[in-house]
C-alpha cells in the first residue's frame, strides 16, 4: 500500500466561480477606475452647461429666474453694440494672431530642421514663453508697451525724443498689441508641431529632389509644405480654440479697453455675468462661445476618427 492512499482529498474551492469573478473585475476594472470621474465630470462639466445653455433662455436678470422665454435673450444679445464690438474685435484678433502665429512658427521650425548648432538649446528659448501664464505674458507685455515705461520712454532716452509707440493706450492700436502678445507667446507652441511633422517627412524624398538639382526654396514649397496639411490643422484648431477662450491675456493687458477698443466674447461675458448682474445675457454670450468652439472641434474629431478608421 502506497504512504499517499491513507492522505485524505482536500477540498478545492469552487474554481469556476472564483475564475469567473476574477475574469469579470479583469475585464471592467478600467470602467471601474474611470466610473467616479465619469460622473462628477458628467454632473460639473456637461451637466452645468446644460444649466447655462437653459440660463441663456430663462428671464433671469439679478438672480436665476428659471421662467422660460425662448430665444428672447438671444435676440438681445446680438443686438447690443458691445457685444458687436466684441465679435469684431473676435474677428480681427482671431485672424491676425493665427495667419502671423503659424507663419512664424513654420519658418522657425523650417530654420531648425537645418540641424543648426545649439538647436536644443535655441529650441528651449522659442519654446519658454508658453511655460508662461497668459496674466504673466499680459503683465510683462503691459510694462514694455507703457509709453511711460517701455518702449517709447527707452526711445526717448536714446535720444529719439519724437518717437511714439503709445499703442497700449490709443483705440485703433490697442487691439494689435493683444495679437503682438498672444503671437509671442504661442509662435514656439506652433514652431514644435511644424518641427514634429517636418522630422517625421520621408529623408529620402528631399535626398531625390537635391539630386535632380531642386533648390531648397523650391523642395520645401513644392514638396515639404504640401506634406504638412495635418499640421497645418492642428495648429488652427488650436489657435482659434486659444483666441475664442481668450479672457487672461487681455484682462491683464488692456483690461478690455481704452473703452471697449479691445473687448473680446469673453471678457463681454464676465463682465455682465459677475459684474453687471445680467446672468442671462452672460449665460447667452457663453452659450455662443460654446456653439463657436463646437463648430470647431467637432469637425475636427470627426476627420480624426475617419483617419483612425482608415488606419
Amino acid at each position: 500500500m502506497a504512504l499517499t492512499d491513507n492522505i485524505p482529498p482536500t477540498r478545492s474551492a469552487p474554481v469556476g466561480k472564483l475564475k469567473h469573478g476574477t475574469t469579470w473585475l479583469q475585464r471592467n476594472i478600467a470602467w471601474l477606475t474611470f466610473l467616479p470621474t465619469g460622473i462628477l465630470g458628467a454632473i460639473f462639466i456637461y451637466g452645468f452647461i446644460l444649466l447655462t445653455i437653459y440660463i441663456s433662455m430663462s428671464a433671469s436678470k439679478l438672480i436665476p429666474d428659471y421662467t422660460f422665454v425662448g430665444f428672447e435673450q438671444w435676440e438681445r444679445l446680438w443686438g447690443m453694440r458691445r457685444w458687436g464690438i466684441a465679435v469684431n474685435n473676435l474677428f480681427l484678433f482671431s485672424g491676425m494672431f493665427i495667419v502671423i502665429a503659424t507663419a512664424i512658427g513654420l519658418l522657425l521650425a523650417i530654420l531648425l530642421d537645418q540641424r543648426i548648432r545649439a538647436e536644443g538649446a535655441i529650441r528651449t528659448i522659442i519654446l519658454y514663453p508658453m511655460a508662461l501664464s497668459f496674466i504673466v505674458t499680459g503683465t510683462a507685455w503691459k510694462w514694455v508697451l507703457n509709453p511711460g515705461l517701455g518702449i517709447e520712454s527707452l526711445l526717448h532716452d536714446w535720444g529719439f525724443v519724437e518717437a511714439q509707440f503709445d499703442w497700449l493706450v490709443r483705440r485703433d492700436r490697442a487691439i494689435y498689441t493683444v495679437v503682438m502678445a498672444a503671437v509671442w507667446q504661442s509662435s514656439g507652441f506652433i514652431m514644435a508641431i511644424f518641427l514634429a511633422s517636418l522630422r517625421g517627412i520621408d529623408q529620402s524624398i528631399m535626398q531625390s529632389a537635391v539630386m535632380d538639382g531642386a533648390s531648397s526654396w523650391r523642395i520645401y514649397r513644392r514638396i515639404i509644405i504640401p506634406q504638412l496639411g495635418p499640421a497645418f490643422f492642428t495648429a488652427f484648431v488650436i489657435l482659434l480654440h486659444m483666441s475664442i477662450k481668450s479672457y487672461d491675456l487681455v484682462i491683464a493687458l488692456t483690461n478690455g479697453g481704452p473703452g471697449t477698443a479691445t473687448d473680446l466674447p469673453s471678457t463681454f461675458m464676465f463682465d455682465y455675468a459677475f459684474d453687471r448682474s445680467r446672468i442671462a445675457i452672460g449665460a447667452a454670450s457663453a452659450t455662443m462661445m460654446l456653439f463657436a468652439i463646437a463648430a470647431i472641434i467637432v469637425p475636427y474629431l470627426y476627420s480624426e476618427l475617419r483617419s483612425q478608421d482608415r488606419s
